[in-house]
């Protein structure tokens, strides 16, 4: 990856924006996308949108969301621990003796999730796993008084954990799911604006908030945009690990490209299209089934105003909402390049539709309708 890009990842996977506190990521990705945009705006939520070349036809959206689950402090004891409440998908097994960061008014706050040790613990209990309210953090305060000198009741937490490039080509940390999927589409929309007099669409690129809390952005920025066509990309689940079934969850492994989304939602004329602008651009590509929702924002944006043709692209990404979730960077790189390929792939004024041909007419169908009666 090009040291520009790299950097920009880094900033954002290590910049905190769980889901309701997206505003330091989104800053991020507007200090990026705004050197290429013809505008770039915000919306009272705090969904960002970068737009090129806006008298352009059809309107083709690039979206990620920016935020990640993540904790809030929820109560302050007299003793000075911090209770909390989830946000977004808590894995509650992971949570128990982790470095966490809680976001303060003054600042960061380290802290730490306290256990009982496995020593003092009875036998059933060590095979159980405590509910969240049952936990707590400690940032080392003796009292209720000392603790709320640093922190309140309201502040986001996160896990203490960064940017960590591992070998064959591939990294770890928190929250990639999903800022991976907004640098994608900001990443995408870079490599539009190089070379913009080939581009015939109009394009936008939507960092959109809240996707952890119920794809709440989403619903917004489809109404607000209204695209002719939506490329939304997001982590999916990699299932090249020991213990996870092929049979159940598919076949997506890492460094195998970006994962194409089938069924339902998924529009079959774009599909059909990505696939083939995919193939033609010699970038390696991976299939996923989704027959009832994706479980992304587009699951939002394509239900908007009578509908919307919508695909969902998956980065492989393995260890989801866990604190080392791991992506291989040649995934990443390429799922810009396919949504790029994509945006320059569309003719002047087209429209994704699906239609239905019939063999006869009026008359030559009743008539061959009787006939087979």
């Amino acid at each position: 990856m090009k040291p520009e890009p790299l950097l920009f990842l880094k900033s954002l996977l290590q910049t905190p924006s769980p889901s309701g506190f997206e505003a330091q990521g989104q800053q991020r990705w507007i200090d990026y996308v705004k050197p290429f945009a013809d505008k770039v705006e915000v919306d009272s939520y705090g969904n960002a949108f970068a737009t090129l070349h806006a008298q352009g036809s059809p309107k083709v959206l690039f979206a990620g969301h920016m935020d990640e689950i993540g904790m809030m402090v929820s109560y302050i004891s007299d003793e000075g621990y911090l209770h909390f409440k989830g946000i977004g998908g808590i894995d509650q097994t992971l949570v128990r003796g982790q470095r966490v960061t809680v976001h303060g008014p003054v600042g960061p706050v380290p802290g730490v999730t306290g256990l009982l040790a496995i020593h003092l613990q009875e036998p059933d209990d060590r095979k159980k796993v405590p509910q969240l309210h049952e936990m707590y953090i400690d940032i080392g305060a003796s009292s209720r008084k000392q603790a709320e000198k640093l922190v309140r009741v309201g502040d986001p937490i996160t896990y203490t954990a960064g940017f960590q490039e591992l070998s064959g080509g591939r990294f770890a940390a928190r929250g990639c799911d999903n800022r991976i999927g907004a640098w994608a589409a900001a990443e995408a929309f870079r490599l539009v604006s190089k070379n913009r007099k080939d581009l015939k669409a109009c394009v936008v690129a939507v960092s959109t908030i809240q996707e952890e809390n119920g794809l709440y952005g989403a619903f917004m920025a489809g109404y607000n945009i209204h695209p002719d066509v939506a490329l939304v990309v997001d982590v999916t689940h990699a299932t090249d690990i020991p213990n996870c079934s092929k049979p159940k969850h598919g076949d997506v492994r890492l460094g195998k490209g970006p994962v194409i989304s089938v069924g339902s939602i998924n529009h079959p004329v774009v599909n059909t299209r990505l696939q083939a602008v995919a193939k033609k651009a010699k970038i390696p590509f991976q299939i996923e089934t989704n027959p009832r929702w994706t479980g992304t924002d587009a699951d939002a944006i394509f239900c908007q105003k009578g509908g919307i043709p919508t695909i969902a692209i998956g980065v492989p990404n393995r260890y989801m909402h866990s604190p080392v979730e791991m992506i291989q960077f040649s995934d990443l790189e390429q799922t810009a390049e396919l949504l790029a390929a994509f945006a320059f792939s569309v003719k002047e004024g087209e429209r994704f539709g699906v239609t239905w041909k019939t063999e006869y007419r009026g008359e030559d169908r009743r008539s061959q309708l009787r006939s087979s009666g």
